[in-house]
Formats: structure tokens, sequence, C-alpha cells
């Protein structure tokens, strides 16, 4: 199993971006999927997740400007990110628990500047 994430990008203040992430492979057993965030000099932080039940969760610093949704598959995961701010700026990482294993996706740099 592979997680390949797209998206992310440079945005101005206020601005979106989507990202998404597609586990590859066969999978048979689906736990939780979720984004982690890394700013420069900062520790890799929560950012969203979503159970395969579809309940989610969230960073309390995002007051409700971002979105996790995960498709019929179970195998995609996106996040909507609207009324970006500079402190959003990060790489963002996507996470699956998949047959009892995490995995990692490839970092996705989002940048919020004017």
């Amino acid at each position: 199993v592979q997680l390949q994430a797209s998206g992310g990008g440079l945005v101005q203040p206020g601005g979106s971006l989507r990202l998404s992430c597609r586990a590859s492979g066969i999978v048979l057993n689906f736990g939780d999927m979720g984004w982690y965030r890394q700013a420069p000099g900062q520790q890799r932080e929560l950012v969203a997740l979503i159970t395969v039940g579809g309940a989610t969760q969230y960073a309390d610093s995002l007051q409700g400007r971002f979105t996790i949704t995960r498709d019929a598959t179970k195998k995609v995961v996106a996040l909507q990110m609207d009324r970006l701010r500079p402190e959003d700026t990060a790489v963002y990482y996507c996470n699956a628990d998949l047959d009892y294993q995490e995995y990692w996706g490839h970092g996705t740099q989002v940048t919020v500047s004017s």
C-alpha cells in the first residue's frame, strides 16, 4: 500500500486549497485516515482525522476553516482548506491506518503568502 498525495501550492491569505490522498494497492481492513502538518522548526501536528465510519476530528486552531472527507471506497481522503492564513504554511502529510499498519504519504507544501 502506498499513499499518493496531490494538491498544495502557493495561495494568498484568505484563499482556498484542496489536498487529496489516495491509497493504492489492495486494502482489506480500513482504519482512520488523516492529515498532519509540520511547519519549519515545529513538531508535526494533527490537522484533521476521519474514521472509517465518517467521524471527524480537527485541530482546535483551525476554527472550522478546514473540512476532511473520505470517499465511498474509503481509500481517498481529501482536505478542503478555506480562509487560509499565513500560519497554515507547512508541509502537509497524509496518514492512514490500513490493514493494521500505519502509512505516510510524501509531504506536500502549502504556502500562504501575499
